[in-house]
């Protein structure tokens, strides 16, 4: 009778045993599910479209743009004759804007030489001589002295003319010459004009060979006695020379 109360127990413990070894078997692969239905869910995060694709999108956006350009252009350039025909003052506004790069003087290339001529800025005579290795008689100082350029006799408002394609260094005045413009040539040559009034020429502006830069004024008390004239020196490298030696 033990024995079979005993082999009933061990019967039951092993039911036992078994029906929680199912129940955990049952519980793993429950959480195994869930785990895997959480892998499914969808991402909080944005994806972004392929970049290859944006690319191409944005270089089909650029062609259109770039095509319809003209067009804007076309309507652009209606737009701006509308305006002018609708005020016609509005025009030469719109004319002056379009051209303000325009007008200013080109650069020229300045290239003077020994062989080089220069014109007269005027046409006269030459009351004073260049003369620096000797002195020279100046009638309204009542002395002999030096002389860095010519005096060219000339009258009142005559037009001074840009003895050679030049850029203007400096427009000033002094008591001797009284206004006057220094002129780059090239190469390390300059001139002076001076005994000037109403200078056209400004400073850093290219002057072409034969243009107008100002008009010969009245005398300064320096050449009262010699009468209305134009001064005028030239240098090369720093060093007076005669401007005889290159006028025409």
């Amino acid at each position: 009778m033990r024995d079979k109360v005993n082999q009933m127990f061990k019967d039951k413990l092993f039911l036992v045993v078994l029906v929680l070894g199912l129940l955990t078997l049952v519980a793993a692969a429950g959480i195994i599910t869930v785990q895997r239905g959480r892998g499914a869910e969808t991402s909080p995060y944005l994806e972004m479209p392929n970049q290859e694709l944006i690319a191409e999108e944005t270089k089909e956006e650029t062609k259109g743009a770039v095509a319809a350009g003209p067009e804007d252009s076309a309507s652009a350039d209606s737009e701006t004759k509308g305006a002018v025909a609708a005020n016609p003052n509005r025009g030469d506004d719109l004319a002056a804007e379009a051209g303000a790069g325009r007008t200013a003087a080109q650069a020229l290339v300045l290239d003077f030489a020994a062989d080089s001529r220069m014109l007269w800025p005027v046409r006269g005579n030459v009351i004073l001589d260049y003369s620096m290795d000797k002195t020279i008689y100046f009638p309204t100082l009542d002395q002999y002295k030096c002389n860095p350029g010519i005096v060219i006799q000339s009258d009142v408002s005559t037009p001074v003319e840009a003895p050679a394609n030049a850029r203007v260094l400096e427009v000033g005045a002094n008591e001797e010459i009284g206004n006057y413009v220094v002129m780059d040539l090239g190469n390390d040559y300059t001139v002076t004009c001076g005994q000037l009034k109403e200078i056209t020429a400004v400073q850093g502006e290219y002057l072409t060979k034969g243009q107008v830069l100002g008009y010969v004024a009245e005398p300064t008390k320096y050449y009262s006695v010699e009468g209305v004239n134009v001064f005028l020196e030239m240098k090369h490298q720093g060093e007076n020379v005669d401007p005889l030696d290159y006028m025409e």
